[in-house]
């Protein structure tokens, strides 16, 4: 034996030693495993097939006012298909396989029967266990799939795999969404999705389940699991046909004018319940979708609807009157370094507080809180923050700001914060914290929490009630509250929203038009506009207060009489018209009046020889020799009807007046009259404290 093969067979040796050890020591770890530690490797098996998994609850539903449905849940399937299940042969899936792609083409119809089958025919040849054949199939769908040839052959043999998953929907479409909300593709909720939550997500449960071949998981009754709680349902104070009102006016007006995004909301004065709020804006194809809510969390500067609040403070400190006379000065008012301008080119001259506020004269209502608060302005902000104008409205739905409002001596405040302020800049609010203030005027004082949703009920049971809420009893004085719900009728009567008088029902309200910055900055950026309206109707017996906000109109104007208005008379014309017990309402309270058929404006003498001739009990309030006259219960009041006699140029206001008497007055200032109809006067052409020269024509138009 050579050296060589010595050395080769040692080497074999020793290989077939290593290979009996090796054997040897996988012998040994078996007898280990199966007999020592047998046991403990059986539970751990047994853990990883078995374990206990999550239960998500069905969520509650949410319904509008009269029990329709707004969002819901249902179930949504993705369907796969393993391609090589035991029990499929090659010439099953052959003889099958296009009958089942004809029968996929009919119910889906997103894709011919020649390219499901070609699908199909692929993914076998890839011999894929989990292909992916439909996304998001509906219940009624599945259950047809069920029946298809080859998925009939059962989950073993025919391969059809469905994995559920629950979806959000709206059954009424884009309709209040923003506001009603939806759930994101990570759980998070927005809405009152969000802001009741904890009502409507119910209790998980969890059951212990088997994994089976192809990941499937196999429900396992052992006594141990816990069935989930489904969600309570919330029942909105949302009136859906309202809603579909504001939402279809609010559309059509935004294509009109081209803006960027726009907002309605419709509160119940006694109750402040949001009867419908519509949040639209502006996408790249051109059309309008709810994304944002802008209603409830978009804080702007107001512009001039803040001028009410303005003007309540002054009389509420008894610093400013109605019929103080401000120098509106050709429309520019310098205060410090910088120019109050009106939107109406030359001003209105010298007029009253009142009448600025009807015609919303920026350099007016300025000069009149200037010259009120000059020397303390943080007692003109304390009666803001009086009246809760600094305070979020506590509305449950998430992304409410605060309001914003400096002190003198803060950062940013300087000399003209005050004038700035008192037309609505350097404070911003949500069109839902405007509204809150004007509907508390609206209801006499009495501030309303806003509402979304009235009650919540399980399996039909009302489990909680959300009652009307003060949240301030009293934000100004009758006094106080009589005189501007009076300038706010005027601003329609005979103000800037002339063009939202209504047939049968008053309005009464607040135009308003912002210059916004761009990008948060004035200078930089330039300035786009946000048109307003806000009021309530009707403004006799108010059932039902409004805000509309439209940003960035680009074509057709840009003044909220213009922009806004027409979308508050449109929702305000429909509901009235549509609505048995508000006609009642306006009807009784007219019925309510005075006894007394008079209610006139004229000459006292005259006045007071009709009173006299009909046995009507007078109370004399002035000696003066034009007056109107004041219906209570029982008797009528004259009082001074304020016809200047100084200031010559000024138009006198003689609504209300028997054709003699306003001819007599307007031709004694020098002006040519004009009129049309019968009666009283309803309508005058020259607004009344505007300048006029002698020898104008004015048009009056009778009852």
């Amino acid at each position: 034996m050579t050296d060589t093969t010595k050395q080769l067979r040692a080497r074999a040796n020793m290989v077939y030693i290593v290979m009996v050890l090796f054997a040897l020591a996988i012998s040994v770890r078996l007898f280990t495993i199966q007999l020592v530690e047998g046991e403990e490797w059986r539970a751990k098996a047994e853990h990883v097939a078995t374990t206990y998994r999550t239960v998500q609850p069905d969520r509650g539903h949410i319904y509008s006012e009269d029990g329709r449905l707004l969002a819901t849940s249902v179930p949504e399937y993705d369907v796969r298909m393993d391609m090589i299940p035991d029990g499929l042969s090659e010439e099953m899936f052959s003889s099958k396989v296009d009958s089942l792609a004809i029968r996929l083409s009919q119910l889906f119809g997103d894709r011919t029967a020649v390219e499901y089958k070609r699908d199909l025919v692929d993914a076998r040849k890839r011999k894929e266990r989990y292909h992916l054949v439909k996304r998001r199939a509906d219940h009624a769908q599945v259950q047809q799939l069920r029946e298809f040839p080859i998925f009939n052959l059962g989950r073993y043999r025919g391969g059809l795999v469905t994995e559920k998953r629950t979806v959000r929907v709206h059954p009424f479409g884009r309709l209040g969404e923003r506001t009603v909300g939806y759930m994101l593709r990570d759980s998070t909720t927005i809405g009152l999705e969000n802001g009741y939550d904890q009502y409507l997500k119910g209790v998980t449960g969890r059951r212990l389940e088997r994994r089976l071949t192809g990941g499937v998981w196999m429900p396992i009754d052992d006594g141990e699991g816990v069935d989930p709680v489904e969600g309570s349902d919330i029942h909105t104070t949302i009136d859906i046909n309202l809603q579909d009102v504001a939402d279809d006016a609010l559309e059509q007006q935004l294509l009109k004018h081209g803006a960027v995004y726009g907002c309605v909301i419709v509160m119940e004065v006694a109750t402040g319940y949001i009867k419908a709020a519509s949040n639209l804006m502006l996408y790249k194809d051109s059309t309008y979708s709810e994304a944002q809510n802008f209603a409830v969390g978009e804080s702007t500067e107001p512009g001039s609807t803040f001028k009410l609040a303005s003007l309540m403070v002054g009389l509420e400190d008894g610093l400013i009157a109605s019929t103080d006379t401000v120098d509106t000065q050709k429309g520019a008012v310098r205060f410090r370094d910088r120019i109050m301008r009106d939107s109406h080119e030359g001003g209105y001259g010298k007029i009253t507080v009142q009448r600025a506020f009807e015609l919303s004269s920026n350099t007016g209502i300025s000069v009149a809180v200037n010259r009120a608060y000059e020397k303390d302005p943080k007692r003109f902000v304390d009666g803001l923050r009086r009246m809760g104008l600094d305070l979020p409205t506590g509305v449950l739905v998430p992304g409410e700001p605060r309001p914003t409002m400096r002190n003198p001596g803060e950062k940013g405040w300087s000399g003209v914060s005050l004038p700035w302020m008192s037309i609505g800049y350097e404070v911003s609010l949500t069109p839902l914290q405007t509204l809150t203030f004007y509907n508390a005027v609206a209801n006499n004082g009495r501030m309303m929490k806003p509402r979304f949703v009235s009650h919540i009920t399980r399996n039909g049971k009302v489990t909680s009630t959300f009652e009307p809420q003060v949240i301030n009893e009293r934000i100004a004085s009758d006094k106080t509250l009589d005189i501007v719900q009076g300038m706010l009728q005027g601003v329609v009567d005979s103000g800037t929203a002339t063009n939202l008088r209504a047939a049968h029902f008053a309005i009464a309200g607040k135009t308003g038009t912002a210059q916004i910055a761009r990008n948060g900055s004035y200078k930089q950026h330039g300035v786009s506009y946000q048109a307003s309206f806000v009021g309530y109707f009707p403004a006799d017996a108010p059932k039902y207060s409004c805000i509309v906000v439209v940003n960035g109109p680009t074509m057709s104007g840009y003044y909220g009489n213009v922009v806004a208005g027409p979308i508050f008379k449109e929702i305000a014309d429909k509901i009235y018209s549509n609505r048995l017990e508000l006609q009642q309402g306006v009807h009784l309270a007219k019925a309510k009046g005075p006894s007394s058929p008079i209610s006139l404006s004229g000459n006292s003498a005259d006045l007071r020889t009709a009173m006299e001739a009909l046995k009507v009990p007078m109370v004399f309030d002035t000696e003066s020799e034009w007056v109107t006259t004041q219906a209570g219960d029982s008797s009528v009041t004259l009082v001074s009807r304020g016809i200047p006699t100084g200031a010559m140029d000024l138009v006198p206001n003689v609504l209300g007046m028997g054709l003699k008497d306003a001819i007599y007055i307007l031709e004694n200032r020098g002006l040519r009259v004009r009129f049309e109809g019968s009666g009283m006067v309803k309508r005058q052409s020259l607004p009344p404290g505007t300048k006029a020269t002698s020898g104008s024509m004015i048009v009056i138009e009778l009852t």
